[in-house]
């Protein structure tokens, strides 16, 4: 361990058994901060906040595992201009299942659903997961909250991710034994919890981003996720089995980045020797299924996914073995309403171009600029820009389906 760089590991077991809590919150005297305690030290935990953002869409019965989620190019307007989410690898990967988004950890994703689900409720859960920092509303926080843009800290992060493995029931951690008098509040369904833990689980889902080889891959079964925050100055890793559950943090104490360290080369070694040694001394084995959730045969549309057994929340499975994509729901992805887009004086104004690009859902609809028919959608269209406002629409039959606006600044060049 490099003298300045901090390890925070806390493991215990869940509550539904005897608890044991165990805080190891740095290296001591092998650091050139000896008091500096990791554990309970605030960071942005980076994609370790996405579990409780698909367990709330779940929940809610807005997505399934199965659910199709666009991993696309998006912008979203904010206070401080226009957001633009990327995945780790900077690309895309067009639709993707929920099981995929959530298990490989895509941020385009992510993000769809944090505006789905809505920022305010997003935050009030993480609240209600003991994230006590979360001050402020959803809004304050913006799109990247479901990216880890708040502050939390191992103590709390280890205890959600613990929520989790005991079916959705919250309590706070403790370090002394005895009696377990505390009260507990189940913030999530038990169906919800064990759809996100089997995600968790999934090696092969998980190979998308990570591989099939790499610290996360447990001989026995586990549910985890890593994290990586901005400059990757913090990386995490918690995750659990049936008995315990387990959190790690690497960073240095002072703050500053780390280079080619993330949540998976960094914490994820460690956090795998310490469930390895849990597991050899008191083994453990899988989280059962609770009683509303089914197994059920999913076939996807044009190949996104090859077929398999996926678990839904009784009732929200599909009405057929086949998903249909949804074409009643078109979405315009560029540009994002309220977009202000400014003409560079110094570039021919016929080479410059704006990029109108919709959903999959917007198959045999037609774009139209300021009330007027402009081309029909296939693909990205490039339009030459003209200043001032403008109303952007995709319609069918006359009829608009999704309206932005936007503006143009600048001076078009008039041919003589």
């Amino acid at each position: 361990m490099k003298p300045g760089r901090t390890k925070g590991v806390l493991g215990h077991h869940p509550a539904r058994r005897e608890d044991h809590e165990v805080a190891v919150g740095g290296a001591g005297d092998l650091s050139s901060a000896p008091d500096f305690d990791a554990v309970r030290a605030v960071r942005q935990p980076g994609s370790t906040l996405k579990p409780f953002l698909y367990a709330l869409a779940v929940d809610k019965h807005l997505l399934t595992a199965a659910s199709l989620i666009e991993d696309t190019p998006l912008e979203l307007p904010e206070p401080r201009g226009i957001y633009r989410p990327l995945d780790y690898d900077r690309g895309f990967r067009g639709l993707v299942s929920m099981r995929t988004a959530l298990a490989s950890s895509l941020n385009v994703p992510a993000v769809r659903t944090a505006d789905m689900v809505g920022l305010d409720v997003f935050a009030d859960r993480l609240r209600q997961l003991g994230f006590s920092g979360l001050v402020e509303e959803g809004d304050y926080y913006g799109a990247a909250l479901s990216l880890g843009s708040a502050d939390v800290t191992l103590w709390q992060l280890v205890n959600a991710y613990r929520t989790l493995a005991n079916g959705g029931r919250y309590s706070e951690l403790r370090l002394t034994t005895g009696a377990n008098t505390q009260t507990t509040t189940q913030v999530y369904s038990p169906e919800a919890s064990f759809v996100i833990s089997d995600i968790l689980s999934d090696r092969a889902s998980r190979s998308t981003t990570f591989g099939l080889e790499n610290s996360l891959a447990t001989r026995y079964w586990s549910a985890v996720k890593t994290g990586t925050s901005k400059d990757m100055r913090d990386n995490w890793c918690v995750g659990y089995s049936d008995k315990f559950t387990v959190g790690v943090w690497v960073g240095n104490s002072s703050g500053a980045p780390m280079r080619d360290v993330t949540g998976i080369t960094g914490a994820a070694p460690t956090w795998l020797s310490v469930m390895d040694y849990l597991h050899d001394r008191f083994s453990s084995g899988q989280i059962s299924p609770p009683a509303d959730v089914t197994l059920t045969e999913v076939n996807f549309p044009g190949a996104v996914e090859p077929p398999r057994k996926e678990w839904f929340l009784v009732n929200t499975e599909p009405s057929s073995a086949t998903s249909a994509l949804d074409d009643a729901n078109p979405q315009i992805l560029s540009p994002s309403s309220g977009t202000i887009i400014a003409l560079d004086p110094d570039i021919p104004s016929d080479t410059q171009k704006v990029v109108f690009e919709a959903s999959p859902g917007a198959r045999q609809a037609t774009w139209l600029l300021d009330g007027r028919p402009l081309a029909p959608v296939k693909g990205d269209f490039l339009w030459t820009p003209s200043p001032g406002a403008h109303t952007l629409s995709l319609a069918r039959s006359g009829r608009a389906l999704e309206t932005t606006e936007f503006s143009v600044r600048g001076r078009r060049e008039v041919s003589p």
